[in-house]
């Protein structure tokens, strides 16, 4: 099974950000863009993972969402701001919502990454930017396909709020409209 660790928003949320980028969707770019049920925020991608190793991934989950309610529970605030892309909007390959980042997401993500290493997921090289992916570019798309990308991205004005309470184990199974994600595991923040 595909995996991955992630926070997912209250679905009030969810369709605040989806209408605020709705003129972005409706341009004739070649961007796959993601169903309003799949706006999530990745904290760490897993792959493929073998289903009877999922008892250690569901224990390692636990230990980063601090406890398994061993503690209060604590919800993290996230704050979505503005659109961008990946590596940037005059060359996009994933657009994006962002996110604020706050001191205990950050904590949060560090969390996972020091969970899973042990289990032969290595840490990841990149410095940490958390967003929820909008879409992702076409793979032979040039740069004229994407004309007037930056300034829809400036114009768009996304500000929500959102308190999560739990951490997230997620499979991704990859279809022919995209991929569709399940829960397969919750943990509350602690």
């Amino acid at each position: 099974m595909r995996l991955f660790v992630a926070l997912n928003l209250p679905p009030e949320v969810r369709a605040a950000a989806w209408r605020a980028t709705q003129s972005l969707r409706e341009r004739s770019w070649p961007v796959q863009w993601v169903r309003e049920d799949a706006l999530h925020l990745t904290l760490k991608f897993l792959g493929e993972v073998a289903d009877e190793r999922e008892g250690e991934m569901t224990e390692a989950l636990a230990r980063a969402a601090g406890g398994a309610g061993t503690s209060p529970r604590r919800p993290l605030p996230l704050v979505l701001a503005g659109c961008g892309a990946f590596p940037n909007p005059k060359r996009p390959r994933v657009v994006w919502v962002g996110v604020s980042e706050e001191p205990a997401m950050e904590l949060l993500q560090h969390r996972v990454e020091r969970e899973f290493e042990p289990l032969g997921f290595p840490v990841e090289g990149r410095p940490f930017r958390p967003h929820l992916t909008l879409g992702r570019v076409a793979r032979d798309a040039r740069s004229g396909d994407l004309r007037g990308l930056p300034e829809a991205l400036e114009a768009i004005a996304v500000r929500e709020t959102a308190l999560i309470e739990t951490l997230d184990l997620m499979q991704s199974t990859l279809q022919r409209g995209g991929a569709v994600y399940q829960v397969r595991r919750s943990e509350p923040l602690a």
